[in-house]
């Protein structure tokens, strides 16, 4: 499912998720699932996942990040060290 995290733009249906993947790469991983419900807003502040529920509550999501592409990041590794 595709969240747009601007702040803004509200979840449509709520959703469970471990980590969130942006366009240009990289992904933030939650410390653990994070449960969010349809109205709330999600932005990257700060170096982190700020979750706005519909009552205008602020969450910070514990976590850290990391990169899913490019050279070095896990999905190009070699299993076998030779890269």
């Amino acid at each position: 499912m595709r969240l747009v995290a601007d702040g803004a733009t509200p979840i449509p249906r709520s959703v469970l998720v471990k980590d969130l993947t942006t366009d240009d790469g990289y992904a933030f991983e939650a410390a653990r699932p994070l449960f969010l419900a349809a109205g709330d807003r999600i932005a990257f502040e700060d170096g982190g996942l700020v979750v706005v529920r519909a009552g205008g509550q602020r969450l910070s999501a514990c976590g850290e990040w990391s990169t899913r592409c490019g050279p070095g990041s896990p999905a190009r590794r070699d299993p076998k060290g030779t890269a």
